[in-house]
């Protein structure tokens, strides 16, 4: 599969998730993508996905092979060129959660986690003004 602009020049060829080695990241492999897209470390990533840290290197060695990146950024840059990440994609609080109400879907681990821990800070706020 080709990653990177099209034959005809349109734009990036879509690959709804799919890469060079044409084998479809998984939901994890996105998700730790996704992370690493928005700066965080190994560690950070390793803490959020519940796995050890060498697990994450593991994880992001099989993304690269998959979409065929030399690193972290290249690996980001191709997965956005082909739509496997969505840049200013909000996940893990309140606007992550309404997004994907409004798109339909049903929201990820990691939004509901960020609407709950929102929900919470507003009942708190509430409940701090009422006094």
């Amino acid at each position: 599969m080709q990653v990177g602009p099209s034959p005809s020049g349109d734009g990036p060829v879509p690959s709804s998730r799919r890469g060079p080695s044409d084998r479809p990241l998984t939901e994890r492999q996105v998700d730790a993508l996704d992370r690493a897209s928005r700066g965080q470390t190994h560690k950070q990533i390793a803490r959020g996905l519940g796995i050890d840290v060498k697990s994450v290197g593991k994880l992001m060695t099989e993304v690269f092979r998959k979409l065929g990146a030399q690193n972290m950024p290249h690996a980001v840059w191709l997965a956005c060129g082909a739509g496997i990440l969505q840049p200013g994609r909000r996940h893990g609080d309140h606007a992550g959660f309404a997004a994907h109400r409004y798109r339909g879907e049903e929201p990820c681990d990691a939004c509901w986690e960020g609407e709950r821990a929102y929900r919470r800070e507003r009942r708190a706020a509430r409940k701090t003004n009422a006094a």
